[in-house]
């Protein structure tokens, strides 16, 4: 029962990050600034990203429920929670305030924590770090076309 609370607690947390980047990025995929914006030619269509991220954030529950489940160490709680802070403020920055650069800074630092939990935990997990794996494989797309952004505007 622990296990399936511990999931509960993680969709709510990452659904939850979901919900609040949106409300911090406001009008932005929609407002003159991001529309007018030199954006990379590889950039995917808007629906794509509701669809990537609701992945994304199911597999990432799964994931740090077992994670949780078989080391409940403080300093993975701690990892979450930045993961979730930086995951939040991209949007904002980007967004809200337009500094593209921090932006970038923070999306580089979020996939490098991801591609920590990643790799620092894969004897741990296995084949269960299959899970994370979408996340920073789009965290990598991601990273390309805010920094397209960045040098190009």
């Amino acid at each position: 029962m622990y296990n399936f609370k511990l999931l509960i607690l993680f969709f709510i947390l990452n659904f939850g990050a979901l919900a609040i980047g949106s409300w911090l990025m406001d009008k932005g995929p929609t407002t003159n600034w991001y529309l007018s914006l030199n954006k990379a030619p590889w950039s995917p269509p808007g629906w794509l990203f509701g669809v990537a991220w609701t992945t994304i954030m199911l597999c990432f529950s799964f994931y740090m429920t077992s994670l949780i489940g078989h080391k409940p160490l403080t300093y993975i709680w701690i990892l979450f929670f930045i993961q979730f802070t930086l995951n939040i403020s991209w949007n904002y920055f980007f967004f809200n305030i337009h500094m593209i650069g921090v932006a970038l800074f923070i999306l580089i630092s979020l996939t490098v924590l991801v591609g920590y939990f990643l790799i620092n935990f894969y004897n741990l997990m296995g084949k269960k770090s299959l899970l994370i794996a979408p996340y920073f494989i789009w965290l990598l797309i991601a990273c390309s076309l805010n920094m397209y952004a960045y040098f190009k505007n």
